[in-house]
């Protein structure tokens, strides 16, 4: 017997969670000029520089797929390809200033979305709501 809308499974709360989130997602990001993919790779270069072998297992991308999306935010100034130094074939991205502004105005944007959605949630049951959902996540 399926589960019904009042009483879902965790299954589905997290799908329609994954769905709201990525919602919001393509509305920053479309705010901004930008596809999700792109808001993405600057939010993930916000840790620092990162080389294009990482980028690709990272973003779950193809070789060919990543360079034309690192192409198109680096035609935008938002990116730069900076030459390894030991080895001329490898290339590390990073953000240049206005793509360091851009990634954070992003994050904190979606951040801040998803905080205004659950700050009805007691602080006792958000702490263990970030703890559970925290165990779903991969650890590396």
């Amino acid at each position: 017997m399926t589960d019904t809308v009042e009483n879902p499974s965790l299954a589905e709360v997290l799908v329609q969670l994954s769905h709201l989130v990525d919602r919001i997602f393509l509305e920053v990001s479309r705010s901004r000029g930008l596809t999700p993919a792109q808001t993405n790779l600057l939010c993930i270069l916000r840790a620092g520089p990162i080389g294009m072998s990482d980028l690709s297992r990272v973003l779950h991308l193809e070789k060919s797929s990543l360079t034309g999306l690192v192409d198109r935010v680096e035609r935008r100034g938002l990116v730069a390809r900076i030459r390894d130094t030991h080895d001329r074939r490898v290339f590390q991205i990073e953000l240049t200033a206005q793509g360091r502004r851009v990634a954070t105005e992003a994050h904190h944007a979606v951040t801040d979305q998803l905080e205004r959605l659950a700050q009805d949630i007691p602080s006792t049951d958000r702490n263990l709501l970030i703890t559970a959902l925290g165990r779903l996540l991969p650890t590396a």
